[in-house]
């Protein structure tokens, strides 16, 4: 991390979004859904510009997507989580859905821990795609709208997470923020050429 500061104004909101976890879970606990709607809402919204903000300012740092990535992991459980103690029935009757989405999370996760010993943090574009549909579906399902754009977004999940499996299985070594598998395979075709 060479001539950064650790703690750029991205990586607060990534820390801040990783600290909303146990108040969520806390009124989750309680049963307070529309205020958990609100902080989940605060969140979302950390999440979508933290990486922004880095770019913008040039802080990107492997620090800082390394704990985006946790914070990310660290939301989406609790939102699980929450979902069993706060819409149960949602939970129940979304249950392929969730569950696809649940292990297009872990399973890329996994293979990247197992290739290269640490979780990988890759922020393709289709990942970025997935996770605001999937926030937005998600608000449109717990506001009792409609569950159709969740549904749809969990395809968009399942296609990021495959997309992220191949990069895994690509790459000889771990990399951050790739913007996708068309990147990381033109990379590899210009150093064998180079």
């Amino acid at each position: 991390m060479t001539g950064h500061r650790r703690w750029t104004p991205a990586n607060l909101m990534s820390a801040t979004r990783l600290g909303m976890v146990p108040v969520l879970l806390l009124l989750a606990l309680a049963g307070q859904r529309e205020a958990f709607l609100w902080i989940l809402g605060v969140a979302f919204f950390t999440d979508a510009v933290d990486g922004t903000i880095a770019r913008l300012t040039g802080q990107v740092s492997r620090f800082g997507a390394i704990l985006d990535s946790w914070a990310d992991v660290s939301i989406y459980a609790t939102v699980a989580v929450s979902m069993a103690l706060l819409w149960p029935e949602l939970l129940k009757s979304e249950a392929i859905a969730i569950g696809a989405m649940v292990v297009s999370f872990i399973l890329p996760a996994a293979v990247g821990l197992l290739r290269f010993g640490r979780f990988t943090s890759y922020h393709t574009w289709l990942v970025k795609l997935a996770v605001a549909a999937a926030a937005l579906g998600l608000f449109l399902m717990l506001l009792g709208i409609s569950v159709w754009p969740f549904r749809i977004a969990a395809v968009l999940v399942v296609l990021a997470g495959l997309e992220e499996i191949a990069i895994s299985l690509v790459l000889r070594e771990e990399r951050s923020d790739v913007s996708g598998l068309l990147e990381v395979l033109r990379d590899q075709r210009e150093k064998r050429a180079g």
